[in-house]
């Protein structure tokens, strides 16, 4: 005789939700949540006068939400009569189904607050996103992926469900897609959506790359034919619009490069589209790198180690240009990580001349560098240093300083210790310092060599930077470019150096008492007594006038 036996099969419970189910034994936590989700749907189906398929839709999907319902529930759980406890429940505390329902179409539950509509409860007092997400749903969208439509292009859910399945359907049948194809593309470009109408313009543009290549490249056919698989082929395809490539012009390459899009996930894509961006091109020439460059996604730009006159080399720089750049730029020299090699060419500001080789055709040989020896450019004052770092408390504080250092360029050599020992603070504080000078104009590779002659300019706070370089050009009146010569500017006080003695000057000039034009450099970094001797010499009531009326005191010295 054979006996046929049925298997329950309950949710899984999120480790995040089991305090909130402190009161429920363990062992019976997923059999209670199955009953609260059952309760919920005949709630919403029978109560509410909701469709069955979207009520279990919304139950089964709105964990969160469900949770805090039952965090409500007073007394000791009693298996027998949970399911009745919450059915009593629902029947005298009706339950917020805008909340259910934004969780359930794949909003994070810590963002739905933000989306709950004003003094609206019920779907009865605006079924206009309900109807939506039905509409969706019943073309063939997963309801919990729907979320992503809603916060990209909310205006969607403001249409009638006539207006969605028209547009839904010329999509279709213009482009030969078929409703999974649809349901994809939408997902990952949710915009095309939003338009009224004809599917012109930008739109338009869009819809022609995306049928050449998944009608006429038939891309479509090297995938499964689910909306999973086809959203995360359409991801990719995004990666390259979000680079900046125009709609309607990548059609024909994308198709050629379908291994682009099957062979690769798109963490990779990102992460390389990421690495070369770095050099500081345009977009649009990273996205035309990867694009007929399909294989640089398997290489590994991470992990090996580089020499940087090795790799120079290799790419094709002649022993008199390598001499020059070791002479300009000793302390990018050595060897570094290949994950840094991006800002070790802007260091050397051969950025540009980099990356075109790796785009006229020579990109393999960035892939097939290879360290013939790994004690090439061994510095030995780096490799001693490192062995002393390391004995020390402070290593982690002191190393990170110094993977910062490697990061914006700098090699495994003494100059890059001597550096390393001059700068203050954790490696997240110089890098905000550093990105704080970048955005104020200063050029990457400048900015590498002032730091490696005035070390302490990353030892101030982006604040204080600020206000340096706006008084240096603005009220002063010069160019950024006078911190090639005189970096240390920016490691004199701003109120207690800079602008009295600049404007003690300025004064000076103004009344026709001095006449030499001196530079910022000799206002600033003279020290007290050489300076006050010099506007003695100017006039020799000066440093009374200079002391009670320029001159500001403090107790600490006047550089940083």
């Amino acid at each position: 005789m054979l006996y046929m036996v049925k298997f329950f099969f309950y949710p899984s419970i999120p480790k995040s939700l089991d305090t909130i189910f402190r009161k429920i034994p363990s062992k019976y936590r997923p059999r209670a949540i199955k009953e609260a989700q059952q309760a919920v749907t005949d709630y919403l189906h029978h109560t509410r006068s909701i469709p069955f398929t979207y009520a279990e839709q919304i139950s089964k999907n709105s964990l969160c939400t469900l949770s805090n319902l039952i965090a409500n529930f007073d007394g000791a759980y009693s298996v027998p009569t949970f399911a009745g406890s919450v059915q009593r429940f629902l029947r005298y505390h009706p339950i917020n189904e805008f909340e259910f329902f934004f969780e359930s179409i794949g909003i994070d539950y810590g963002e739905v607050r933000g989306f709950l509509p004003a003094n609206k409860f019920f779907f009865s007092d605006d079924g206009s996103v309900l109807n939506a997400a039905c509409a969706f749903s019943g073309f063939g969208f997963p309801w919990n992926r729907l979320g992503r439509l809603y916060k990209e292009e909310v205006s969607i859910f403001s249409k009638s469900t006539k207006e969605l399945i028209s547009r839904l359907c010329k999509i279709r049948d213009r482009y030969g897609f078929n409703n999974v194809t649809v349901v994809a593309v939408c997902l990952a470009f949710p915009y095309v959506l939003g338009g009224k109408g004809e599917l012109g313009g930008e739109i338009g543009a869009l819809f022609d790359d995306l049928r050449m290549v998944f009608v006429d490249f038939d891309l479509v056919s090297c995938v499964e034919g689910n909306v999973d698989a086809l959203y995360e082929i359409c991801r990719k395809i995004r990666v390259f619009y979000d680079l900046g490539c125009e709609k309607g012009k990548l059609g024909e390459v994308m198709g050629k490069n379908k291994s682009l899009f099957v062979d690769y996930r798109e963490e990779e894509l990102v992460q390389k589209a990421e690495y070369f961006c770095s050099f500081g091109v345009r977009k649009e020439e990273v996205a035309m790198l990867l694009l007929q460059g399909p294989e640089i996604l398997s290489f590994d730009l991470e992990t090996r180690v580089i020499s940087v006159e090795g790799m120079l080399s290799h790419f094709g720089l002649s022993a008199n240009e390598l001499k020059s750049v070791a002479e300009k730029y000793p302390f990018v020299l050595g060897k570094n990580k290949m994950a840094n090699l991006p800002h070790v060419m802007r260091a050397l500001n051969l950025q540009e001349w980099f990356f075109n080789r790796i785009s006229n055709g020579n990109h393999r040989l960035l892939g097939n560098y290879v360290l013939s020896n790994p004690d090439e450019r061994l510095d030995k004052e780096y490799q001693d240093s490192l062995e002393r770092f390391l004995s020390l408390k402070l290593r982690v504080h002191t190393m990170n300083k110094l993977e910062f250092l490697h990061g914006i360029g700098y090699g495994e050599n003494a100059l890059t210790i001597k550096v390393l020992a001059h700068v203050h603070g954790t490696s997240i504080e110089l890098q905000e310092r550093f990105d704080c000078l970048l955005r104020n104009g200063i050029e990457f590779s400048k900015l590498c060599r002032m730091i490696s002659l005035a070390p302490k300019v990353l030892n101030q706070k982006p604040e204080i930077i600020d206000q340096k370089v706006n008084f240096l050009t603005e009220e002063i009146g010069a160019s950024l470019d006078y911190l090639d010569a005189f970096p240390t500017f920016l490691c004199f006080d701003l109120e207690y150096r800079i602008k009295p003695r600049y404007r003690f000057h300025m004064w000076l000039t103004e009344k026709g008492l001095c006449s030499k034009d001196y530079s910022i450099a000799s206002m600033v970094a003279t020290s007290e007594k050489s300076f006050i001797t010099r506007i003695f010499r100017i006039h020799p009531a000066a440093p009374k006038q200079w002391l009670e009326c320029f001159m500001n005191k403090r107790p600490s010295s006047s550089s940083c």
